[in-house]
């Protein structure tokens, strides 16, 4: 008899990885299962289900077999032990730091993020009691230098939004295992298709799915994923390795090994916060990622395009793409990204605000809103939208000025998106 066949390749596993013909209809495409709840077999399993002894579906707040189907995929594609769903990227990410935080603690994240993530971090954690600095995205040395006894976590984006900044993971990850400390990133921009962070020492890789995985700008959705190289129970994450008080008394680490943290996630955090991904999201995501890797080549290729258009126009001060007069940040961009700087960008109109209402408005192909990752291409203005709750030097920090305008770039034809821009510079 023939040996089983191993399937390794990106777009074989953004097709299969997690769906499985359906073993009562054999439906081929993965059932939506819209369901609250699930019958038990009896009193015995329900027990075990509860008590985590076995691994059952309970209630679909905290597990769902189309939500699982999706979770394994993305877990696959970023080589990670596991995956747990979320309602939202911001939701994904607050239940990873709440999972392994508790008052007193001290986290560093890069100055170069998403202003929703800035703003959610200064707040959110300042309500945990748990201190926050910003570290330079470029700079190591300021890493290194902002670590205290207390510090829990290094936070960073593969790619800066809007800064473009790409960050040095591989570094990174060497300076907190070396003060035993986990790096969670956030790799949205890159997807797994340009960048797996955990392949290059990142512990926690969180989502949000809404954007390039999905591909379509019909559903909202995050995940957290997990390695399952850090070691939880190093004496400097009690609420992980210690016995919860909030699951009579199960010491998740010690139980779980590998699976350790991530069970703490849905079996605790998911279970208490109640931000779990709906049923239909997850198949309307699931269904984006078949097509992820044709997708993510026509977006970088036409993002390289539009890049290099923009910094040959008068009328734009600078480009914010992966700048290749700076010899690191080329170097960063073919080590992670295969030389690419994703498809979503910055760049600065002379002129300022003013001008940059006028191109917005005189777009015709570029939609304006606040989304990126979409199939189509997107335009906001970073400054009054996204990044209005950053003050003037947390928008400086992030590379945001009044002329900022940030583009997602989409699949469409080339020559009509060059079209289309040009005709918004000719207006200003």
């Amino acid at each position: 008899m023939d040996a089983k066949l191993e399937f390794n390749g990106f777009h074989t596993r953004s097709v299969h990885a997690g769906a499985r013909p359906d073993g009562v209809t054999g439906s081929r495409a993965q059932p939506i299962h819209q369901t609250t709840s699930y019958v038990f077999e009896d009193s015995e399993s329900a027990a075990a289900y509860f008590n985590l002894q076995e691994y059952g579906n309970t209630y679909s707040r905290i597990m769902n077999p189309t939500v699982g189907a999706l979770e394994e995929r993305v877990a696959n594609l970023e080589g990670a032990v596991g995956g747990v769903a979320f309602a939202s990227g911001l939701a994904a990410q607050s239940a990873a730091l709440f999972t392994m935080l508790q008052p007193g603690d001290h986290v560093i994240a890069s100055k170069s993020l998403y202003g929703g993530t800035i703003t959610q971090l200064k707040h959110l954690l300042r309500k945990l009691s748990v201190d926050l600095d910003f570290a330079d995205a470029s700079s190591p040395d300021d890493w290194k230098s902002l670590i205290r006894e207390n510090t829990k976590l290094f936070f960073g984006e593969t790619i800066g939004n809007p800064s473009g900044v790409i960050l040095d993971i591989e570094t990174l990850s060497s300076i907190a295992h070396e003060a035993s400390i986990p790096l969670m990133i956030d790799n949205t921009f890159a997807t797994p298709y340009l960048c797996r962070p955990m392949e290059w020492g990142a512990d926690i890789v969180v989502h949000s799915v809404t954007k390039f995985l999905g591909g379509h700008g019909t559903s909202i959705g995050g995940m957290v994923l997990e390695s399952g190289e850090f070691d939880w129970s190093n004496g400097r994450f009690p609420v992980i390795s210690e016995p919860s008080p909030a699951y009579h008394d199960l010491e998740f680490h010690e139980t779980f090994g590998t699976f350790g943290y991530l069970m703490k996630l849905r079996a605790e955090t998911l279970r208490d916060l109640g931000s779990c991904m709906s049923p239909f999201n997850a198949f309307l995501i699931g269904l984006g990622i078949e097509t992820l890797p044709l997708r993510m080549r026509k977006h970088v290729e036409n993002a390289r395009e539009v890049a290099k258009f923009l910094s040959s126009s008068g009328r734009v001060e600078k480009v914010h793409y992966v700048d290749y007069s700076n010899s690191e940040q080329q170097g960063l961009a073919q080590k992670y990204l295969s030389g690419s700087g994703g498809a979503v960008f910055c760049f600065d109109l002379k002129g300022g605000r003013a001008q940059g209402t006028k191109f917005i408005e005189s777009l015709q192909l570029f939609s304006h809103l606040a989304n990126v990752g979409d199939a189509k291409s997107l335009v906001i203005h970073p400054a009054s939208t996204t990044h209005r709750q950053l003050s003037d030097e947390e928008l400086s920090h992030a590379g945001i000025g009044p002329g900022t305008i940030r583009l997602s770039v989409g699949i469409e034809d080339l020559q009509d998106l060059l079209a289309d821009l040009g005709n918004g510079l000719d207006a200003v």
